[in-house]
């Protein structure tokens, strides 16, 4: 569609808004609500690293989020949730917010992320099947959906259990069926 979006990370003026983009693109609150648990949790949110895409106005219409998780030990970072507003769903909101998020935790110095998501949206931005790197989960899901990318090759991924924090564990999340772009 040739939009230009604004990108930048979230202000406390924008949690109503992103909110409300949550509240849209899914069925459920549970995202939207899961957004808010990880907000208030220190030991998972990272001050930046919630950005949104804005049009023209600077009005948001998307949102990508990345949190601390762990794979095993090592500090990795979980893209989700991500949601663009129904009205500017596939008009790269969503990807322009995802690529600033990662852009930003790279110059965080963050190294490894972890998203579980549609095998054929996520690779567009580096991500792989996690299988390949020895990655799982504690819970069943189709083996393509749960992808990694190591935002620097001096640091490879490793090979583990992702350890997601709190607010995941309670969150009643279901696999999502469309891609929210």
């Amino acid at each position: 569609m040739g939009n230009t979006w604004i990108t930048r990370a979230q202000t406390i003026a924008d949690i109503g808004a992103i909110r409300d983009i949550n509240l849209a693109a899914f069925p459920t609150p549970a995202e939207a609500d899961l957004v808010d648990a990880l907000r208030a949790d220190p030991t998972a949110w990272i001050e930046g690293l919630s950005v949104i895409a804005a049009d023209e106005a600077d009005r948001p219409v998307g949102h990508a989020l990345l949190t601390r998780c762990h794979i095993d030990t090592a500090q990795a970072l979980c893209l989700a949730p991500c949601a663009v507003h129904p009205e500017q769903q596939r008009t790269g909101a969503g990807t322009a917010a995802i690529s600033a998020a990662l852009a930003a935790a790279r110059s965080l110095g963050e190294h490894h992320v972890v998203v579980l998501g549609h095998p054929a949206y996520y690779p567009r931005f580096g991500f792989t099947r996690g299988s390949d790197h020895g990655i799982r989960l504690t819970i069943d899901v189709p083996d393509d959906a749960l992808m990694a990318l190591s935002l620097d090759a001096d640091h490879p991924l490793p090979g583990g259990t992702v350890h997601y924090r709190a607010p995941y564990r309670a969150a009643d999340l279901r696999f999502p069926s469309d891609l929210h772009e």
